[in-house]
């Protein structure tokens, strides 16, 4: 290089630096299916074409039959099913009623781990937040919520009022749904009730939590009279509970 010369070296912009970033986000959040290269993931993460893929894996373990869906036909609603320890009681139960409506139904309490909350996320998981249950339920979905799991199957465990909140807030209807299954069975039944109907109209946090109490006994009373599914194995009654 000749003395008195300057090499000017061209430094890199700030758009042009971050352009790789930029396509790998993009990929990652572009919604193709996992399963085909059509977009088939809607707003909240939901890929009907996995979910289509699973239904034969899901219907060779479980044989549910539903009823009170007709409670279900329109609009959004928060449905309130009682939980079995260790148990996907959420994902069936809302897999289940998707298909009897043949519309999408999501489930709250996916976790925000991976690989698991993303999976969960693709067969329509919801993270267990007021605010984006609240959302799903504003655009007119279904979304089914667990009560706390209990070792009984009988037994409809406490309700989160906080995530009860959201349904009271956007004034949209909340249903019970006992869930009846067997560890052993490939038999199962979700029986939805009618909408709950509060005997006072509250204002403020006593609102959410005297609801999240009467779904409580309304799941309760509705297990009370379905019973549950037993072996005729003498001693291990319970496996075949639920």
């Amino acid at each position: 290089m000749a003395r008195g010369t300057t090499q000017i070296i061209p430094l890199e912009t700030g758009e042009a630096r971050y352009a790789p970033l930029a396509n790998v986000l993009r990929v990652e959040t572009n919604p193709v299916s996992l399963v085909g290269p059509s977009p088939t993931v809607d707003e909240w993460g939901r890929d009907a074409r996995l979910i289509s893929v699973l239904a034969p894996i899901a219907h060779a373990r479980w044989d549910v039959a539903v009823g009170g869906e007709h409670h279900l036909r329109r609009g959004a609603a928060l449905v309130v099913v009682n939980t079995r320890r260790f148990a996907l009681t959420p994902v069936s139960t809302a897999l289940a009623l998707s298909e009897a409506l043949g519309r999408p139904v999501r489930f709250a309490g996916r976790p925000d781990i991976v690989p698991f909350g993303p999976f969960l996320r693709r067969v329509g998981g919801l993270l267990a937040d007021p605010d984006e249950i609240a959302g799903a339920l504003r655009a007119g979905e279904i979304v089914v919520l667990g009560a706390r799991a209990s070792r009984n199957p009988r037994h409809a465990g406490a309700i989160d009022s906080a995530l009860i909140a959201a349904a009271v807030r956007e004034h949209v209807p909340v249903h019970v749904a006992a869930t009846l299954g067997s560890m052993i069975s490939r038999q199962a039944r979700v029986e939805v009730a009618a909408a709950l109907r509060p005997r006072r109209k509250r204002r403020g946090p006593l609102a959410e939590v005297e609801l999240a109490e009467q779904a409580q006994r309304g799941l309760q009373d509705l297990l009370d009279e379905l019973g549950g599914t037993r072996t005729a194995v003498p001693g291990l009654g319970w496996l075949g509970e639920g």
